[in-house]
């Protein structure tokens, strides 16, 4: 049996954590929304669908982002869904891929909220939640949740802890200005593991050193190659084998020679060129990629990346 079998929750290396960094080779997973609806709500019957597709395609990873308002000016309403109800939709519809946050906006949640939310979902899903986190990039939503943006650094920090405590510990004793927990309450359920895998994005308001020894992996933004380069070989200097993963957004062109033209976080360019890049980027130490998928047919765009691109590395 495995350790999850045994009901042992040793450290934060969960099922889904095992699943996207388990193994030597870069691993990859799927941002939602997979439908490529950007700027309203997306169909649910035909993401799940598509989620399913994707695992039976031998991706890694789902990603869910979280978006609590639209903001039109910034042209992206992150999918709509609730993070945790949608994954813990697809959750019942898949089987094994890991089920992510890219990420959760710490200073806008509750940490026990968060807690709760996550750990119900591992264990629904028999440990597959991988918590990426942020400090948020939408100036309007701090005004409306009554958060002050210039402390964004001070409560990622806060409610990392304070969500460490409610997984590790029975009836914890801590607090913040969030509010506190004295000892006489729980906070349940437990996840599968001791706590789950967290893991910063960006900066998050924090040094590297501190992502470094709090983190237990890293997962940034797309970068230029060299820079990209230099991020990971300090990171490896500073972290040791903790993971490093990027999310990249494709399209593809309908020549698979096609040279790339850059986008905003990724690239448009042939199967052929994208093959190449990511071998580069799993020869720079990167473990796994978060593919944003652009075009008209979702569906064609999966498969290829599935067949062309990831399937033939």
């Amino acid at each position: 049996m495995t350790d999850l079998d045994t009901g042992d929750r040793s450290g934060h290396v969960n099922a889904g954590f095992r699943r996207l960094f388990g193994g030597d080779g870069l691993t990859f997973g799927l941002g939602f929304p997979l439908t490529g609806e950007r700027r309203g709500t997306p169909d649910s019957t035909e993401e799940a669908r598509l989620a399913e597709r994707a695992e039976s395609l031998g991706f890694d990873g789902l990603w869910a982002r979280d978006v609590p308002t639209y903001w039109p000016k910034f042209g992206d309403a992150g999918g709509a869904f609730d993070p945790w109800a949608l994954l813990s939709h697809v959750a019942a519809r898949t089987e094994e891929v890991a089920l992510g946050t890219s990420s959760v906006v710490l200073p806008l949640r509750h940490p026990i909220h968060l807690a709760k939310s996550a750990a119900t979902v591992d264990r629904l899903s028999g440990g597959r939640v991988v918590l990426g986190v942020a400090s948020g990039d939408r100036d309007p939503e701090y005004a409306a949740f009554d958060v002050d943006p210039e402390r964004r650094g001070e409560i990622v920090r806060d409610r990392i802890a304070a969500m460490r405590a409610c997984w590790r510990e029975e009836f914890p004793e801590v607090g913040g200005e969030w509010g506190e927990l004295g000892g006489d309450l729980d906070v349940l359920p437990k996840p599968t593991t001791e706590t789950l895998p967290v893991l910063p994005t960006g900066n998050a308001r924090q040094s590297t050193e501190w992502i470094a020894d709090q983190g237990d992996g890293w997962l940034f933004y797309h970068l230029p190659d060299e820079t990209l380069r230099s991020y990971v070989a300090e990171w490896r200097e500073l972290a040791g084998e903790k993971p490093f993963s990027i999310a990249v957004g494709v399209e593809f062109a309908d020549d698979p020679s096609a040279e790339p033209e850059h986008l905003h976080l990724g690239y448009r360019a042939g199967a052929d060129w994208f093959r190449e890049y990511f071998r580069r980027l799993d020869e720079f130490g990167v473990d796994h990629v978060i593919v944003g998928l652009r075009g008209d047919d979702p569906e064609a765009a999966i498969e290829t990346f599935a067949e062309e691109v990831s399937g033939a590395l």
